[in-house]
């Protein structure tokens, strides 16, 4: 029996020492797996807030054949959007080299999608106007470099928002450098004996115009997108450039192609899913070539950031995009 009972102590004992053993390995695991957690965490903070918008540029390119364009017309277009000049990730001499990578990829004709101040809270210095507009005059294409304004462009100007109108102070540095700004206008270009018409659409969401049961801002649109198509006059294809993608919703099938901007892909894209989405159509209209219908759309993700400076799985990016029969 005495025997049996310092067995059993034995036992007793063996299984507590386990326990405690398990307990030990429990914690240092656990322990770990916050240290690696924590770093994880860090370190992808860190990337998004510095490597993947402050130093890593993709060019995207789509290849699409619209059902009304025309037969022979071969047309690349270099597409820059949402450059949200400033710094620390986005100062002249980044916006210069952008656009030296862009001429570099010989596109027939570049168009520049709008949104080029930069307003969110942490940047560290602004860049002025005459600034990136003096950067981007080194664009050359052979059909010439074209742009809208975005929203920021009209935010950013006081005194347009005071007045109720334009121009905004973007329009004008950009002018000035040679490049045209269209706000409902259209032009018709041609390459190689074939014509299509470039359409600008003005901004959507210009003027900010009073708050809504707190966070929900009010906003009024220069946009006319009846307007500016009734001044196409034959029926080559039609590109239309409209900052925000939510007008897609309203494009005709005349439209061979929107080019939009104003999302960023929501500067958080993962497994193709954004959480936030500038867009009253969450991920529908978020990023990359979406097609309905007939009716094609590409949503670049842009080049800077807004709100927070951080990106995550969505580059900065320049656009290029092949059209074709």
């Amino acid at each position: 029996m005495a025997n049996e009972g310092a067995l059993g102590r034995a036992e007793g004992s063996g299984r507590a020492g386990g326990r405690s053993q398990l307990k030990k390995i429990s914690r240092r695991r656990f322990l770990k797996t916050i240290g690696f957690s924590s770093a994880g965490v860090v370190g992808l903070t860190g990337y998004g807030l510095a490597v993947e918008p402050g130093y890593r540029l993709n060019v995207t390119r789509y290849n699409l054949s619209p059902h009304n364009w025309t037969p022979g017309l071969n047309l690349s277009i270099g597409v820059i959007a949402d450059v949200h000049a400033g710094g620390p990730l986005m100062p002249a001499e980044r916006i210069r080299a952008i656009a030296e990578r862009t001429n570099a990829l010989k596109p027939d004709i570049i168009v520049l999608l709008g949104d080029f101040a930069a307003s969110h809270k942490f940047k560290t210095r602004s860049v002025a106007p005459e600034e990136w507009a003096d950067a981007l005059s080194i664009l050359r294409a052979p059909l010439g470099v074209h742009a809208i304004l975005g929203n920021h462009d009209w935010w950013d100007d006081l005194h347009a928002q005071r007045a109720g109108e334009g121009p905004v102070h973007g329009r004008r540095v950009l002018e000035a450098v040679g490049i045209p700004v269209y706000e409902n206008d259209v032009v018709r270009l041609d390459k190689s004996g074939h014509p299509f018409w470039l359409a600008g659409l003005g901004d959507q969401l210009a003027f900010v115009t009073g708050r809504r049961k707190r966070a929900f801002r009010r906003f009024e649109g220069v946009d006319d997108l009846p307007g500016t198509l009734a001044k196409v006059t034959d029926d080559a294809p039609v590109v239309l450039l409209a900052h925000e993608p939510d007008i897609f919703t309203q494009v005709p099938d005349r439209v061979s192609l929107t080019l939009s901007g104003h999302t960023h892909g929501g500067q958080v894209r993962l497994f193709g899913y954004s959480p936030r989405v500038p867009s009253r159509f969450g991920n529908r209209f978020a990023y990359g070539h979406i097609i309905e219908g007939n009716r094609n759309l590409i949503v670049s993700g842009g080049l800077g950031c807004s709100i927070l400076p951080v990106r995550i799985g969505v580059p900065p990016e320049i656009v290029m995009v092949h059209v074709s029969a």
